[in-house]
């Protein structure tokens, strides 16, 4: 106490005096404190820290992962759709030879079929002429019989009308080549 006593009678106003008492209270306050904090409140401090920061290095772990993932998976993309443009641009040149070979199918098939209509028609034109011919050289026969019948006055019967019509296109047929 006659510390207490000296420490009171000096005043309160002095900075460098020095009191065992509350520097010993102090100490020991400040000692209970610091095992109370490192034994109970740092480690659980200590600990949530730990957590966070490994879930933070997880985050980023994760998000690594995922761009890793999405870049894989981008260049995937990338992949088929340059498979799918290959792809379609054959299909539209496949089309294209496919139309242009048809096409020209076509077009000779209507060759074809004009060639086979004029070759015909031509044959149709031939016979048709060489019918007229014929019914031409029959009339001018059967005129000519008839004029010589009138000439010679008498009537000429079927057998030398046949006869003279035949003779008269053979005649008519020789002289046409």
């Amino acid at each position: 106490m006659n510390l207490l006593l000296l420490a009171n009678s000096e005043g309160p106003g002095n900075p460098v005096s020095f009191e065992l008492l509350p520097a010993i209270t102090a100490f020991v306050v400040f000692g209970v404190a610091f095992a109370i904090l490192a034994t109970k409140v740092w480690p659980t401090i200590s600990k949530a820290l730990d957590e966070r920061n490994a879930k933070i290095v997880g985050e980023i772990k994760a998000a690594e992962d995922a761009r890793t993932a999405a870049k894989a998976a981008q260049t995937e993309f990338e992949k088929s759709l340059a498979n799918a443009r290959e792809e379609a641009a054959n299909m539209i040149k496949q089309a294209r030879a496919d139309a242009q070979r048809i096409a020209d199918e076509l077009k000779a098939r209507n060759e074809q079929e004009l060639a086979e209509r004029v070759s015909r028609a031509n044959a149709d034109i031939e016979s048709a002429r060489k019918a007229a011919v014929a019914e031409l050289q029959a009339q001018s026969a059967a005129l000519a019989v008839e004029v010589a019948s009138k000439i010679l006055r008498r009537e000429v019967n079927d057998q030398d009308n046949a006869r003279l019509v035949q003779e008269s296109l053979q005649e008519l047929a020789s002289s046409r080549h």
